[in-house]
């Protein structure tokens, strides 16, 4: 399993029968990405209540594809860190079995948010802070704009602790 990565089984056991449960940060507050822009803190909590009142919910996709949902977020909610995510891959989709066995063998772990932007700023640098989002989808992709966006990825601590494992390795490659 790739460091830092935690996918959970209903039932315990890995199987999807139950659904495959996922969980992380599918954004990360204050953090840019690669297309320069960053995510304050509340951005998306109107939204989520918007979403709410009406009795809807963020969709999960598969590669920002609005014709392949592959399960359900059960849990979308923002905390001091980012937008926090869990939810079930559905048994019944070939895609969602497909991808758990991608997340499972660590092929695949990066999350990414698909959204409409409602207001945004211009900091000193010229990159531009998100201050509020309606958020649609959260997907499970090869390669997230947020790279440090990821299933399982609890907190920023396990970034830094997985680069210093990959530097110890790198090092100890160098010696050899």
């Amino acid at each position: 399993m790739t460091p830092g990565l935690e996918v959970k089984f209903a039932g315990g056991t890995p199987t999807l029968t139950d659904g495959h449960v996922i969980e992380g940060y599918a954004s990360l507050f204050g953090m840019t990405d690669q297309g320069g822009d960053a995510v304050r803190a509340g951005a998306f909590s109107a939204g989520l209540r918007r979403l709410a009142d009406k009795g809807d919910r963020v969709r999960m996709l598969w590669q920002h594809d609005p014709a392949r949902p592959i399960g359900v977020w059960d849990e979308v909610r923002e905390d001091e860190k980012g937008l926090w995510v869990k939810g079930r891959l559905l048994p019944d989709v070939a895609q969602a079995r497909e991808a758990a066995a991608l997340i499972q063998a660590g092929a695949i772990d990066g999350l990414s948010i698909g959204y409409r932007t409602i207001r945004a700023e211009r900091d000193q640098k010229g990159r531009r802070a998100l201050v509020e989002v309606e958020l649609w989808e959260v997907s499970l992709v090869t390669f997230p704009m947020l790279p440090e966006a990821k299933v399982g990825r609890k907190d920023s601590d396990d970034l830094r602790e997985v680069a210093m494992l990959f530097s110890a390795a790198a090092e100890a490659l160098r010696k050899e």
